[in-house]
């Protein structure tokens, strides 16, 4: 269930423009603007099975071992294009910080560097940082005094970044959607299969192997499985 959100008319209107940003994705893709919902997947552990696990057979369900080893945790920042359906530029490293995301942002926009870009965020701290700040700044050749973290300016506070960051004049500009609505962000849909299909019952002897094992899926994901999700849902209905 959501919170009860301080306006409840200000959060249906966010709620409703994030669905229609959903339904203008192909159109937005023709115009050349990329549409990306984007999110990390923190504490992704690399688990051994201590024994193997028995294969399903005439009479009998496979039997997975429920004893494991562990061998650390990766932290996953993905990307997913609204308008294909397709995991682009994905991220994987040990943090997820403000400079990760931050730099995880720049490599996604490297993919087409002079192309317009949308990303669909929650409201983590990280992704209304003054590093984000200067990115969009560079990229946008927006040359403004951005002020002082925590004194003056653009980057004084987190709302004031947030507001340079979700300015739709950018050429690259950020959508935030409202507080406790993780089911409004179609990456937590792609994370669900990412989970069913390839970490619930999968063996990892190194984060290195569940790297590697990661993007491999996506690439198999991207190859043979992606489309757009079929998104009804068009916003939260008036009341009498």
């Amino acid at each position: 269930m959501n919170a009860n959100p301080d306006d409840p008319e200000e959060f249906k209107q966010q709620v409703a423009a994030i669905c229609q940003l959903y339904e203008q994705a192909p159109t937005l893709s023709e115009q050349g603007v990329h549409l990306v919902s984007t999110d990390e997947m923190t504490g992704i552990q690399a688990l051994e099975r201590a024994h193997a696990t028995l294969p399903m057979k005439p009479g009998r369900v496979e039997c997975q071992e429920f004893e494991y080893i562990r061998h650390g945790t990766v932290s996953l920042i993905a990307n997913l294009e609204i308008a294909t359906g397709k995991a682009i530029a994905p991220t994987i490293g040990t943090t997820r910080k403000e400079y990760d995301f931050a730099n995880h942002i720049a490599n996604t926009i490297e993919t087409d560097p002079d192309g317009k870009w949308i990303f669909l965020v929650d409201q983590l701290n990280i992704h209304k940082s003054a590093s984000l700040v200067r990115l969009v700044a560079a990229c946008c050749q927006i040359d403004t005094d951005l002020g002082i973290k925590e004194q003056q300016g653009i980057l004084k506070s987190m709302d004031s970044r947030a507001a340079f960051l979700s300015d739709s004049t950018h050429r690259i500009h950020f959508v935030y959607i409202p507080k406790h609505t993780s089911w409004l962000n179609q990456i937590e849909c792609w994370f669900s299969i990412l989970v069913r299909r390839l970490l619930r019952r999968a063996s990892f002897t190194s984060t290195t192997e569940l790297s590697d094992r990661i993007l491999e899926f996506i690439d198999y994901f991207n190859r043979t499985m992606s489309k757009p999700f079929r998104w009804k849902y068009k916003g939260c209905k008036n009341t009498p």
